[in-house]
C-alpha cells in the first residue's frame, strides 16, 4: 500500500474491504434470524411449539445482548491501537462461529447438548459484532470527504440488509430446490458451512484495509487514550453525548430495523401464518427499496443537516409500526391475501428506517471527540442495539403470548420510539459540519 496512492482509490479500497467485511458480518448474524422459525424445531423440545419459539428468539438476543462486551473489549483496542488492526480478529471470530452452527447436532440427536452449543456459538458471533457494529462506523467516517459524510458513509448502512437479503434468498432457494424434509434435516445447513468461503474472501479484502488518517494523526502527536473507556466516563460531555447515542439515536434505528427488517418475516410466518418463501419474498422486497432511500437520506443530510432527517425518522417510525402491522395481519388473513397491499406496508416501514440509517453511520463519530471515538460509539450504540433492539423480537413476541393480542407487543417498539423521539428533538445537536480531527 502505497502512501502516494490517489486519496480517491484509498477511500474506494476502504469502502470495499470495510463493507464487505460488515456485509458477512451481518449475512452470518442474521441467518440465525431467518431460520429462527425452523431452528425452534431443530434446537428445542418440542412438545410446547410457542415456547420453543420464545427459547429460538431468546437465543438470537443472547447474542445481542453480549454485544457490548464485545464493543467495549474491541473498542478500547481500536482506540489505543488503531481502527485497522481489529478488523481482522472481529471477521474470524464471526465466521469460523458461524461455521461451527452448520455442524451442530440437533435436539433429537443429542438433547439439551444442542441448545447449549447454540447458545455458545450465538454469544461468539455477539461478541464479534459488538467489536464490528461502531467501529466501522468510526472507520469509514475518518476517511470519508468533507461534505460528502453522509452519503459516503450511508453505504455500510446497507451491509445488513443486503446481508440479510443474500441470506433470505438463499434460504428461499434451498426451499425451492429440496423438499422440506430434507431442508429441515440439512438443508438449513448450507448458508451457514458457505461462511467459510465468504470469510476467506473477506480476509483477503481487509488485508487491504488502510489505517484511519485521523487515528494515525493522534499516534503522531503521541495523543492516543490510554484508558479509553476511563476517559468516557470521566468526561461528562462524552458520557452525556453516549446516553444520547443509547436513548435516541441507536435505540431508534436499532429498533426500526428489527420491526421493519427481521419481526415482519416473523410475524408473516407465525401469526398471518403465510407460507414460509411466501413471506421471505415479500420481506425481501422492502429490502431492496432500503438501498436507494439509505443512499438518499445519507446525500439529504449532507444538505439539510443530519438533526431534522434523523427525527423525521423517528417520529415516524413512532406513528407507523402499530397501524402498518394491524394492516398486515388483515390483508395477509385475507382468503386470498393481497399482495400488493402488504408490499405497500411494508415499503411504508422503509421510510423511516432510511431516515434513521442514511446518516446514522457520519452521525455516530461525529457526536464524539477522535481521542476516545471508537469506545464512545462502539459501547452505548451497541448496547442499545442489543439490549434494546435486538431484544424486540423476542419481547415483541412474548407480551403479544401474555395479552394473547399478536399486536400487543409492537406497543414495545413504539413506546420506546417515542420516548427518542422526545429525547431527540430536546438533546440531538447538529453535527454535520464537525471537524473530525477535534
Amino acid at each position: 500500500m502505497s502512501s502516494a496512492e490517489n486519496p480517491r482509490a484509498i477511500q474506494r479500497k476502504v469502502v470495499v474491504a470495510a463493507c464487505f467485511g460488515t456485509f458477512l458480518e451481518w449475512y452470518d448474524f442474521l441467518t440465525f434470524a431467518s431460520l429462527a422459525t425452523y431452528f425452534s424445531v431443530l434446537f428445542f423440545p418440542g412438545d410446547d411449539p410457542v415456547a420453543a419459539l420464545l427459547a429460538s428468539l431468546g437465543t438470537f438476543g443472547v447474542g445481542m445482548i453480549v454485544r457490548p462486551l464485545g464493543a467495549a473489549f474491541f473498542g478500547s483496542l481500536g482506540d489505543r491501537h488503531g481502527r485497522r488492526t481489529i478488523f481482522m480478529a472481529t471477521i474470524v471470530l464471526m465466521g469460523l462461529s458461524t461455521f461451527c452452527v452448520g455442524l451442530l447436532p440437533s435436539y433429537a440427536q443429542v438433547g439439551l447438548l444442542a441448545p447449549a452449543l447454540l447458545l455458545l456459538l450465538r454469544i461468539l458471533q455477539g461478541f464479534s459484532v459488538g467489536g464490528e457494529i461502531g467501529g466501522a462506523a468510526v472507520y469509514l467516517t475518518e476517511h470519508a470527504p468533507e461534505g460528502k459524510r453522509g452519503l459516503y458513509t450511508s453505504v455500510l448502512q446497507l451491509m445488513g440488509p443486503l446481508g440479510m437479503m443474500a441470506s433470505t434468498l438463499q434460504i428461499v432457494a434451498l426451499q425451492y430446490a429440496l423438499s422440506d424434509a430434507d431442508f429441515k434435516s440439512w438443508g438449513w445447513r448450507i448458508p451457514f458451512l458457505l461462511s467459510a468461503l465468504l470469510l476467506a474472501i473477506s480476509i483477503k479484502s481487509r488485508l487491504n484495509l488502510y489505517e484511519s488518517p485521523v487515528f494515525k494523526q493522534l499516534r503522531e502527536k503521541n495523543a492516543l487514550a490510554k484508558t479509553p473507556l476511563r476517559e468516557c466516563f470521566r468526561d461528562r460531555h462524552t458520557l452525556g453525548r453516549m446516553a444520547l447515542l443509547f436513548f435516541c439515536v441507536s435505540a431508534g434505528g436499532s429498533l426500526l430495523f428489527f420491526s421493519a427488517q427481521v419481526y415482519t418475516g416473523v410475524f408473516l410466518k407465525t401469526v398471518v401464518k403465510l407460507p414460509a418463501t411466501y413471506a421471505s419474498s415479500l420481506v425481501t422486497v422492502a429490502t431492496v427499496a432500503l438501498f436507494p432511500a439509505t443512499l438518499f437520506c445519507g446525500w439529504l443530510s449532507d444538505r439539510i443537516g443530519r438533526r431534522p432527517v434523523l427525527l423525521a425518522g423517528l417520529i415516524g417510525g413512532a406513528v407507523s409500526i402499530v397501524p402498518v402491522f394491524r394492516g398486515l395481519l388483515h390483508y395477509g388473513s385475507l382468503p386470498t391475501p393481497d399482495t400488493a397491499m402488504i408490499v405497500v406496508l411494508l415499503l411504508v416501514l422503509v421510510v423511516p428506517l432510511a431516515c434513521i440509517t442514511g446518516p446514522q453511520t457520519a452521525t455516530l463519530p461525529e457526536l464524539f471527540p477522535a481521542r476516545t471515538r471508537y469506545s464512545a460509539v462502539a459501547l452505548p450504540h451497541n448496547l442499545s442495539a442489543g439490549w434494546i433492539g435486538g431484544m424486540s423480537p423476542l419481547m415483541v413476541t412474548w407480551l403479544g403470548v401474555t395479552f394473547s393480542d399478536p399486536l400487543a407487543g409492537l406497543w414495545y417498539p413504539t413506546g420506546l420510539l417515542i420516548l427518542a423521539s422526545i429525547i431527540g428533538v430536546i438533546f440531538l445537536p447538529e453535527v454535520r459540519n464537525r471537524a473530525l480531527e477535534e
